[in-house]
């Protein structure tokens, strides 16, 4: 139940944020973020063991929120967002690809602080595919009202999605949804809903149907099948996307087919 819960919370705020990000253009630009704050998440956490001669309450916490390492992934984060906006000021038709080199630096980065951290590969696996299965009542009742601030300033105040507004309120969204469910899911979370509603009325409504639907098949698929989550949510969410651009692809032939008959009962 916690799982589901923590799902349907990061769909509801990260289904609005794709829409914008996909109308911006900037496809890449959620995964490059996500990556730099799990950088500073693990540049603080392995900071934090190297100094006091000890591991971080991380393998503990299945969910892996820890205050020191967490505010290291919102400082990486946000600073990361700043960059992007001074690059989309000063450099806007080269802004996705820079988008795409902070992130394959970042995630080297991230190989390279963990090279000699025994625990280096879970770590990575987690930042990649997030924990969402062992998400508690506690992470639920922690998250929630953060989650519900942001929503409602990005759905009540237009302004915040122009300018430095957009890339702060990203960074914050981002920080918290990494830890919770990892970067497959934050991408395929923020995409995915926005890719296949383009063009239909009332778009947002129908994102926030799809990214639903798509949590709770891929946890209950997840749940039978004993299988990773994060993997199994993202192929969810792939799939039904798919079926669903086949299924319009397929609609619209017909449609353009009997536009093109002709009625002989007139001639």
């Amino acid at each position: 139940m916690p799982a589901l819960l923590v799902g349907l919370m990061v769909a509801s705020v990260h289904t609005p944020l794709g829409i914008e990000v996909l109308k911006r253009g900037i496809i890449f630009i959620d995964l490059a973020i996500a990556q730099i704050a799990g950088l500073g998440y693990i540049v603080v956490e392995t900071l934090g063991r190297t100094v006091y001669g000890q591991q971080n309450h991380v393998h503990s916490d299945p969910t892996g929120f820890a205050l020191g390492p967490s505010l290291g992934a919102l400082s990486f984060a946000l600073i990361g967002g700043l960059i992007f906006r001074d690059i989309e000021k000063h450099f806007p038709k080269q802004q996705e690809a820079w988008i795409g080199v902070f992130f394959v630096l970042s995630a080297s980065l991230s190989i390279l602080v963990l090279t000699n951290n025994p625990h280096g590969d879970e770590e990575l696996k987690h930042l990649l595919s997030g924990q969402i299965l062992f998400a508690s009542m506690s992470d639920v009742i922690l998250h929630l009202p953060f989650f519900i601030a942001i929503l409602v300033t990005w759905m009540a105040v237009p302004s915040v999605r122009q300018g430095v507004g957009f890339y702060f309120m990203f960074a914050l969204t981002i920080t918290a949804s990494v830890q919770l469910v990892g970067i497959y899911v934050v991408f395929a979370s923020l995409i995915l809903p926005a890719l296949v509603t383009i063009g239909k009325s009332r778009r947002l409504l129908w994102a926030w149907l799809f990214s639903g639907s798509a949590i709770v098949i891929g946890i209950a698929l997840s749940a039978m099948l004993d299988a990773p989550t994060g993997p199994v949510l993202v192929t969810t969410y792939a799939g039904l996307g798919i079926l669903g651009i086949f299924s319009a692809l397929v609609g619209s032939r017909f449609s353009k087919g009997d536009a093109g008959q002709v009625d002989t009962t007139k001639l």
